[in-house]
């Protein structure tokens, strides 16, 4: 792989990982963090994009504005947005001139979803941007009110701390602080697993089988289904949320390796 290399790219800084041998795509890659925190060091990013781009995927990370008192929705949104017209216009020059794709992870898939339903939206921000040939998520959070976890699943999560379940109430508080609108009058692209996906590219999902989000991933999962989306979902067994910041674990290649197949497959 070519040295990384981070530039700004219209104002929101980027890194960019350069495969030695182009397969001819390209990803725009969000971390997670809660809206709040998350960087383009952490392994969901840095380890993410360069294993990626090790089996030939171009993949740029944003660095996106992060939630605070005064930073809220719209802020990163707009970020990912500004970063995807940035890498639209110069994706042929940095070697992905057939496909370009958009994802992210946790709270970044929140934003990579918001932002490609902006896409299609022709939201003003995007201006004229092409969409993304397909979304990318892993262990998305995508509801505000999360959905109720299963009897099985409820069952998984007793075994983690309190701190690490992801509770109902724990996500709304999230959502709260990212969000500056109460949240029944929030943007649809804030809250973007209860939009109708229509007219969006394809999807895959990976969630992570111990997490107190994956209802959210599953009940999109379920929404996609009912519009007809064509979409991928797939639970990695027997992991917790956040498992690609653990890149020693088996299962944060056995992702990686599923996310190149379907680069490769809609390239």
């Amino acid at each position: 792989m070519s040295p990384v290399t981070q530039i700004d790219a219209s104002g929101v800084p980027v890194r960019i990982y350069r495969p030695d041998r182009p397969r001819g795509d390209a990803l725009l890659w969000l971390h997670g963090g809660g809206f709040s925190g998350g960087d383009l060091r952490m392994p969901e990013a840095d380890w993410v994009a360069t294993t990626l781009a090790a089996r030939g995927h171009l993949v740029v990370t944003a660095d996106y504005r992060l939630a605070t008192d005064t930073v809220r929705f719209p802020a990163p949104s707009d970020d990912v947005l500004i970063a995807w017209a940035w890498l639209r216009r110069n994706a042929a020059e940095l070697g992905a001139p057939r496909s370009a794709h958009l994802g992210g992870a946790s709270a970044g898939g929140n934003l990579a979803l918001g932002a490609a339903l902006r896409l299609r939206d022709g939201d003003p921000v995007a201006g004229a941007t092409r969409p993304p040939d397909t979304i990318v998520l892993a262990y998305p959070t995508l509801h505000a009110v999360q959905p109720a976890p299963s009897a099985a699943l409820a069952a998984l999560l007793e075994q983690l701390p309190a701190g690490q379940r992801s509770e109902p109430d724990y996500v709304t508080a999230m959502y709260t602080r990212f969000i500056r609108e109460p949240l029944d009058r929030a943007p649809a692209a804030a809250i973007p697993g209860v939009v109708a996906p229509d007219g969006l590219p394809p999807v895959m999902i990976v969630a992570s089988e111990i997490d107190g989000l994956r209802p959210s991933a599953q009940a999109y999962a379920e929404l996609l289904s009912a519009h007809g989306i064509e979409h991928e979902y797939i639970v990695e067994p027997g992991v917790r949320h956040g498992h690609l910041n653990q890149p020693d674990e088996p299962a944060a290649l056995t992702t990686l390796d599923r996310f190149s197949r379907w680069l490769d497959a809609h390239s």
